[in-house]
């Protein structure tokens, strides 16, 4: 039987459970009404109503419209929100039996008020998600298996964003592809941000998908190889090797009985999942390691334009955890460190070269002579042409 249709055969047997769950549901509809002042309805799965009311708002057929935004919500796994031809709001779910949609909880005809905040967009996503979380509690619907649809929809949409992003780029291997986005991919990883992770991850999969195809031994060798360099740096971010070779030995046995591409897709995702939940559990990584990293950086780009997220990648940090990591270890936030390092190295252009004081503040990343002369007087309780003046006449 499939998960989103019912047989003619089951039909009674739906209609069994849709009457055996009308007490749950009326004792969930009188919570909501109390709490969101709207009424909802229990339907079946053709939209004709078992229980409750709801108002349709004039339309002419409103059992398909229901039963089709019922099915929406059970394809997307969340609630489906939608206009009715009356211009007002409407919203459902799914009401399952086992992975089976046997009916729905639909709510029809609310108008959008902006103006009074009854029902501004905002609050009506908030009672839409309020009438799920119900449900689930009133086990009216399997939340197991529209998590497992919201999954699948979320993975879905960013692959399709990195086939769109694919277009523009002029990748010609499968090997340029991995070699352009293997840094970055393994920088997310570090620093635990697995949304980056996984979109580098989708623009991965379109690539190789698109020029490894027909070749599936080619195709999974390089899946291989990208489990084995996210292990690697889960590692190196402090996850516990042991409890990854484990994981991993797992992974392998399963990409063996993999043949379609979907199948692949769910593969390397949850294998990345797996991997960043390692690290979260073990993550000891020493935080001078990745200050030393960063310190490296700062010294390589003073002359350039230096923002703190821009020095984050290089630790493998959030932007946030960074700038905590900064402050504890050295005792100074980001930007005194940053004036610091740039102050330091003014203070050795002065003291050992001829460079004019404009071209030295480029050099060490002041664009306003003002502001770099501000700054090193901050710094230092000199200007930079008496700290010079100053440091000539000690030699002499």
């Amino acid at each position: 039987m499939s998960s989103s249709h019912i047989s003619k055969d089951a039909a009674r047997t739906a209609r069994r459970v849709l009457d055996m769950l009308r007490s749950d549901f009326e004792s969930l509809a009188a919570i909501y009404r109390d709490s969101w002042r709207v009424s909802c309805a229990l339907v079946d799965a053709q939209g004709r109503i078992i229980a409750g009311t709801a108002d349709c708002g004039g339309d002419v057929d409103p059992a398909s419209a229901w039963k089709r935004a019922v099915r929406e919500s059970m394809r997307w796994g969340e609630p489906f929100i939608s206009l009715c031809p009356s211009g007002r709001v409407m919203w459902a779910l799914p009401v399952m039996h086992n992975a089976v949609q046997i009916g729905g909880v639909v709510v029809d005809s609310v108008e959008v008020s902006p103006e009074n905040g009854d029902f501004t967009p905002a609050k009506i996503r908030e009672a839409a998600g309020d009438l799920l979380a119900l449900s689930e509690e009133f086990n009216l619907t399997n939340d197991a298996f529209l998590r497992t649809r919201r999954i699948a929809a979320r993975r879905e949409s960013e692959r399709a964003e990195a086939i769109h992003e694919l277009k523009g780029q002029s990748y010609q291997s499968i090997r340029d592809i991995y070699v352009t986005e293997e840094p970055a991919l393994i920088a997310a990883i570090k620093r635990g941000d697995r949304p980056e992770a996984r979109e580098i991850i989708n623009r991965i999969l379109v690539g190789i998908y698109y020029f490894g195809r027909n070749r599936p031994k080619l195709l999974k060798s390089f899946l291989l190889e990208l489990v084995v360099t996210m292990s690697r740096s889960a590692v190196e971010a402090g996850a516990d090797p042991f409890g990854l070779l484990g994981a991993n030995y797992s992974v392998l046995a399963d990409i063996a009985r993999i043949d379609t591409e979907e199948e692949l897709c769910s593969w390397l995702v949850s294998t990345l999942e797996r991997i960043m939940d390692a690290m979260r559990a073990h993550r000891r990584y020493p935080s001078n390691v990745l200050i030393s990293e960063a310190l490296k950086y700062l010294q390589e780009h003073l002359n350039e334009d230096i923002s703190r997220d821009d020095v984050a990648k290089v630790a493998c940090l959030s932007p946030s955890h960074f700038s905590r990591t900064v402050k504890q270890t050295l005792g100074v936030s980001f930007t005194d460190l940053l004036a610091r390092m740039r102050v330091d190295r003014a203070r050795e252009l002065l003291s050992n070269s001829e460079m004019s004081l404009i071209h030295i503040g480029f050099e060490c990343g002041f664009s306003d002579q003002s502001y770099f002369t501000k700054v090193f007087q901050k710094h230092t309780g000199q200007t930079p042409g008496e700290y010079r003046r100053n440091r000539r006449g000690s030699f002499k």
